[in-house]
């Protein structure tokens, strides 16, 4: 589950990855899901664990395969995106996020600096839909 959370000045939260895999590069707010736990509920849970906001699910984004890491032999994951409004808190690094910063379309880490395909597939997608 990950969030794209727009503020009122139109500005995407990444956070910087505290751990492996990619430690250091940008990530959208999420996680996994736990057994028996509700994609939205897994979801409201991971953005008040990683960031400290209550957020709000709006529209279902979309769905990308991903691997949890870089190798052949890591996990393969199903990734759900959600666009999100935050209800309540500041945004504050927590849990396995060593730093959070809202970022403009068009000021936007390069590719390089992402943390797995599909992140930089969805951020494009984002840049897309903002300019459009």
């Amino acid at each position: 589950m990950c969030a794209l959370c727009v503020d009122e000045r139109g500005r995407l939260l990444l956070g910087r990855r505290a751990l492996e895999p990619d430690r250091g590069k940008w990530d959208l707010p999420g996680g996994f899901i736990e057994e028996g736990e509700h994609p939205l509920d897994a979801l409201r849970r991971e953005l008040r664990e990683e960031t400290g906001l209550e957020v709000e699910p709006l529209e279902f984004v979309g769905a990308w395969i991903d691997r949890y890491g870089s190798g052949d032999s890591d996990a393969t994951t199903l990734n759900l995106y959600w666009r999100v409004r935050v209800m309540a808190g500041e945004a504050s690094p927590a849990d396995d996020v060593a730093e959070l910063r809202w970022f403009r379309a068009d000021e936007l880490p390069p590719a390089s600096e992402i943390a797995f395909r599909t992140v930089a597939d969805v951020l494009r997608a984002w840049q897309g839909s903002v300019a459009a």
